[in-house]
């Protein structure tokens, strides 16, 4: 069965001279236009397209790939607005519409703002909402602490940072937790920190203690390895200056050196760290 607004692998049942036409099962046959039309496509040949409305509200098919797909959150940029809504550019020659009813806040030519992309039961129109809550899920009880997820920052706000999960849920990073610049439209790897008791998500960058201390121990012995045995980093070291060499907290970082230490791996000094025996 045909998904419009998604990729769908179709069968030519005829050819023309502006195109071919694929067989949409219960949506008909769709035009896919010459321009996209494999040199050795024949009938009966099978193609994997795009199907979307052109600008008539017609079905058409390409072999273009959009920037997100229906059931996906992605960041896009406007680049035009009228009495309807806001026009995004997701990689087709159609722009995406974001109606007035489906903006959180006033779209701006210019500005980009993560929407998810949807078919409006109605028309059939393929159109794209800013008001996430209303498709994606606040609450969940299958995550488990410190499930690696992967991110989409959408908001900013006074407690911290609104994201995407999984393409599926919403959930929090607090902003005295976050050790590194965050912009909306951002993807990132994260981890879930915990589920609350009202099944809101708390989300976190790094993972906590002992697990994350492996993976920092070993950078920080390759960093030193790397500069002849000794560095100049030490637990006086800015947050930033840290964060942008080893991506960690400062905290992660003041353990796991003080865990080398107690292994007798380096030397602590106060002019930075050396491996032992340098």
């Amino acid at each position: 069965m045909l998904k419009l607004g998604r990729n769908n692998l179709l069968r030519v049942v005829k050819t023309t001279s502006f195109g071919v036409y694929l067989d949409g099962a219960n949506y008909g046959e769709i035009l896919l236009p010459k321009r996209y039309v494999p040199t050795d496509c024949q009938i009966d040949s099978w193609l994997k397209v795009f199907v979307y409305l052109d600008s008539e509200d017609r079905l058409i098919a390409t072999t273009e790939t959009p920037k997100a797909q229906v059931g996906e959150c992605v960041s896009l940029k406007v680049v035009d607005t009228n009495r309807f809504g806001a026009f995004l550019d997701w990689g087709l020659p159609k722009d995406l519409l974001v109606p007035r009813r489906e903006q959180a806040q006033p779209m701006q030519v210019g500005q980009s703002y993560v929407v998810y992309v949807h078919v409006d039961a109605p028309s059939e129109s393929i159109i794209g909402s800013s008001r996430l809550e209303l498709f994606l899920n606040e609450t969940g009880s299958d995550f488990s602490p410190r499930q690696a997820v992967d991110l989409l920052i959408y908001e900013r706000t006074e407690l911290g940072f609104k994201a995407v999960i999984n393409n599926t849920h919403l959930g929090l990073l607090y902003a005295n937790e976050v050790f590194q610049p965050l912009s909306v439209g951002q993807r990132l790897k994260g981890y879930i920190k915990a589920v609350r008791a009202d099944y809101k998500i708390d989300l976190m960058l790094q993972l906590p203690s002992a697990v994350a201390h492996d993976a920092v121990t070993t950078k920080i012995l390759e960093h030193l390895r790397a500069r002849g045995g000794s560095s100049n980093f030490t637990d006086k070291s800015s947050p930033e200056a840290i964060y942008q060499e080893f991506q960690v907290s400062k905290a992660h970082f003041k353990r796991a050196i003080g865990l080398l230490y107690k292994q007798q791996l380096i030397v602590i000094a106060k002019d930075g760290i050396r491996l032992t025996g340098i």
